[in-house]
């Protein structure tokens, strides 16, 4: 993979929380300008793994790069690089859109004047307009996730890293929010996002990262990741699920399950 540029690299990523292996020496790749998943079942270690990624979790062992630069040791310029929309997404929420985007442009020392233009054009983009001057508590789900994301952007960063980013987020949302991601890639910037939704993976991304158990199963373009069948497939055999009914969650030792009570 030396070939290609890399916005995203670690190496030998480690992490433990007491006696429990949660990313068991991770080598993570991104190519500049992808729209990348990072797809796993629940508890395979992503959050943890972006955690690390983003500055937000310091790593037991291993490197963490972006944009060729160490995450750890040049933390401010990592970080002016990148935008951030986390699991469990906690906002300002006695604040309205509008003063929720001012705020984060001050934080990141942005000229006031670019501050208020860049709010206003992405409150019309992402069908916020409307509700701009609102408060965040008075929000739904998927203006949360779009506030989220326009405060991740503001900043036009390089890199954009989404925890799950369409979790409980309804139709009409996520197609804004797909949109917005496509024009971003487009651009030759670089999305990260983790999902266990296997369709969704396949219909936006062109390259993938599969994890099981703390670890990277496979990784690569999508094309290749499928070799021939559907994501949702070439994922259940990566990871070891079984289809024959004997295994964790087949129908062994269910024999009661729908039966009459006599």
């Amino acid at each position: 993979m030396t070939d290609i540029a890399e916005a995203v690299r670690t190496q030998r990523l480690v992490k433990r929380f007491g006696q429990q292996v949660a990313v068991g020496g991770v080598d993570l790749v991104v190519p500049r300008g992808s729209f990348a998943g990072l797809v796993g079942p629940n508890g395979a270690g992503k959050t943890t793994t972006l955690s690390m990624v983003t500055g937000l979790l310091r790593p037991d062992e291993g490197a963490i790069h972006i944009d060729g630069l160490d995450v750890w040791r040049d933390p401010v310029a990592v970080k002016a690089r990148i935008g951030v929309l986390p699991e469990g997404l906690r906002l300002f929420e006695r604040l309205s859109g509008r003063e929720l985007l001012s705020y984060n442009g001050q934080l990141r020392g942005i000229p006031k004047a670019e501050v208020e233009q860049r709010a206003e054009e992405l409150l019309r983009v992402m069908d916020l307009a409307d509700s701009a001057d609102k408060l965040v508590v008075d929000y739904s789900t998927g203006m949360r996730k779009k506030i989220g994301l326009a405060a991740a952007l503001l900043h036009n960063p390089r890199v954009l890293f989404l925890d799950e980013p369409f979790e409980g987020v309804d139709p009409v949302s996520a197609n804004t929010l797909t949109e917005v991601l496509r024009r971003y890639t487009a651009s030759g910037a670089t999305v990260v996002f983790s999902s266990h939704v296997m369709d969704l993976v396949e219909r936006l991304c062109d390259w993938v990262s599969v994890m099981s158990r703390g670890q990277i199963v496979a990784q690569g373009p999508l094309d290749r990741v499928r070799a021939g069948r559907s994501l949702n497939e070439a994922f259940l055999g990566l990871v070891g699920a079984r289809g024959d009914g004997q295994g964790p969650g087949g129908e062994e030792g269910l024999s009661w399950l729908g039966a009459t009570s006599a």
